[in-house]
């Protein structure tokens, strides 16, 4: 740790103050075969960025399309419906070292779609696979910009592969977002837990 001439550590001096302490949990919730975990209060205009923390999401179906999915709502969570315009890629690797790829896949874009979106998709149920990552949501309160997101997560899949997937893309509305719902296309969300950050103005 560096020192200053009077024997305080930088840290301790509040050098560093900008950057610490910034990201606040505001709440978080754990699934208990849950079909939906919703997040209706915490986003206004207190933070530019909210975060949102996936901790081993373990669906109860298994397959090639189970799909944990999201949606955004303008009115405290009584629809989920905003317009959405997404895009989506990833990186897979399996066990066997015998299939791997970077590659985009646009079979799970939308383009101006109200649906929930896909976060991922091939989840396993399997006691020790599950899906963690994280989902940034930029200026939710803003009456004046369409509402940006960005994604990434990493999962072990119902057939033995880890793929870390990215998605980007904005919520089409000039509202401001105060709600979000986490899904799975079929089924619960068996168990994980989900937190709710705010981002501090730098």
């Amino acid at each position: 740790m560096p020192f200053i001439s009077n024997g305080t550590t930088i840290l301790d001096n509040g050098a560093f103050s900008v950057s610490l302490g910034n990201q606040i949990l505001l709440s978080e919730q754990t699934a208990s075969a849950s079909a939906s975990i919703s997040f209706t209060s915490g986003i206004d205009s207190t933070y530019p960025i909210y975060k949102f923390e996936f901790i081993n999401m373990h669906p109860q179906n298994d397959g090639e399309f189970t799909q944990f999915l999201f949606n955004l709502s303008t009115d405290s969570g009584s629809n989920y419906n905003v317009t959405k315009t997404t895009t989506w890629f990833n990186a897979y690797h399996n066990e066997a070292d015998t299939g791997y790829n970077l590659a985009y896949d646009g079979s799970f874009d939308m383009a101006q779609g109200t649906g929930f979106a896909v976060f991922e998709t091939g989840l396993g149920n399997d006691n020790d696979q599950s899906m963690s990552g994280y989902f940034y949501l930029f200026n939710p309160s803003s009456t004046t910009f369409v509402k940006h997101f960005l994604a990434q997560s990493n999962s072990y899949l119902f057939h033995n592969y880890t793929r870390t997937a990215f998605l980007g893309g904005y919520g089409n509305t000039t509202s401001a977002v105060d709600a979000v719902q986490f899904k799975m296309n079929s089924g619960n969300i068996d168990s994980g837990t989900i937190k709710l950050y705010g981002i501090k103005d730098s």
